[in-house]
């Protein structure tokens, strides 16, 4: 079997204005078996940028044996001069490139992904509903709200429970009172009694609306710092929050380890930490207890799951970060499934309206707070016609 072209795709949700767009690339063989990945840079700024890297490292594939992932992979870092110290767009085009060769594989030898990673260990993973500040939202809506009162906060909590979720996350500080984005200036160095109040309010609102036996995850985005994020935290303790995520950059491993050791909260992190090698200093200062890499930018699915087993060493459970297309979900699923030290999953609200769970030829979807694992050879998911058809592509031959 050999590589005959690569397919890079911006995908076009059917509501562009208010989703996040994907990135995904499909890797054709001279066979009829295909593969596809996706790129994690939907959100923010980069999106084309990922779009690009995946074109400049095609031609590194074209001709070779899909089946050789390991080769590959190292071929991706070890030859392109800027793989052993890449960012978030390097490692991301990488990573589309890998899973969508482990797609490959799988449909090679007919078995889901999660055989090739070592086989099963769970049926169905735990969910969490993620990102509660922009509301809870039906499959048909079209965007996505901002929460202001703690009565909001409350209700959106309620609502997810309501489906079966027994855990809950929400970014509690970055909207303001008044329902605003706050400026993140002020969310760092020693913060506003106001900030910390509001998220008080809500938290408590949240917390008295799902009772003690929901979890409750605080998400920062890193907007605070080592002095912020102490301060936050500390007053968030005596709700029993499940962890407490980003609290400080992912760049610099010092202040995490001195926010880690005055905060008695497990701490989460890793959506913007790539590679093995970036992790490893986290684990070593005992700063993360709880990883979050992204399987579309960590290295892809090879990559994530060598993270995930150093994290196993050092006891750091893994929650893989799922923002994207229906692709990456279907990739998280796949690796959350064959790892011992899996904590939990994310379902984002991004992954829950229907105008992104229609870019997916299979609809992904939360029974009573959990997924199901895809059994269908390879990671379980592939474009859809309507995702193709209106997706803007170049193609590497």
């Amino acid at each position: 079997m050999k590589i005959t072209s690569i397919d890079v795709f911006a995908l076009k949700p059917r509501y562009a204005a208010q989703a996040m767009r994907g990135i995904v690339c499909r890797i054709n063989t001279d066979t009829e078996i295909y593969g596809y990945g996706e790129a994690a840079l939907s959100y923010g700024k980069g999106a084309m940028a990922g779009f690009h890297m995946i074109k400049e490292l095609a031609p590194l594939l074209i001709g070779q044996d899909p089946l050789r992932t390991e080769w590959l992979w190292k071929n991706m870092f070890m030859e392109t001069f800027w793989g052993q110290s890449g960012g978030p767009i390097f490692y991301a085009g990488m990573s589309a490139i890998d899973i969508a060769l482990m797609d490959i594989k799988g449909k090679a030898y007919k078995v889901p992904c999660y055989e090739l990673l070592g086989g099963k260990f769970r049926d169905s993973v735990r969910a969490y509903a993620s990102q509660l500040q922009l509301g809870w939202p039906d499959k048909d809506s079209r965007g996505f709200e901002l929460q202001a009162t703690p009565e909001d906060y409350a209700r959106q909590a309620e609502k997810a429970v309501s489906e079966g979720y027994t855990a809950i996350k929400a970014d509690y500080t970055c909207v303001t009172a008044d329902g605003r984005m706050r400026d993140h200036d002020s969310m760092r160095g020693i913060v506003s009694r106001e900030m910390i109040d509001t998220a008080c309010a809500r938290i408590e609102a949240t917390r008295k609306a799902v009772g003690n036996d929901i979890d409750i995850i605080v998400e920062c985005h890193s907007h605070t710092d080592a002095l912020s994020a102490v301060q936050y935290a500390k007053a968030v303790e005596k709700y029993n929050i499940y962890y407490f995520e980003e609290g400080t950059y992912p760049m610099n491993t010092q202040t995490a380890r001195n926010a880690a050791r005055k905060i008695n909260i497990p701490m989460a992190n890793g959506e913007r930490i790539y590679t093995r090698w970036q992790y490893l200093p986290f684990f070593l200062d005992d700063s993360i207890q709880v990883i979050q890499p992204e399987i579309a930018n960590c290295g892809g699915m090879t990559e994530c799951k060598k993270i995930c087993d150093l994290a196993h060493i050092f006891d750091a459970s893994v929650q893989i970060h799922v923002c994207g297309s229906p692709i990456s979900l279907a990739a998280a699923l796949q690796v959350e499934a064959a790892i011992p030290n899996f904590q939990i999953h994310e379902d984002h609200v991004i992954n829950r309206v229907g105008f992104v769970r229609e870019l997916g030829t299979v609809d992904m979807y939360a029974v009573n707070g959990e997924f199901a694992i895809p059994d269908t050879p390879g990671i379980g998911q592939e474009l859809s016609d309507y995702a193709l058809q209106t997706a803007y592509c170049e193609t590497v031959q």
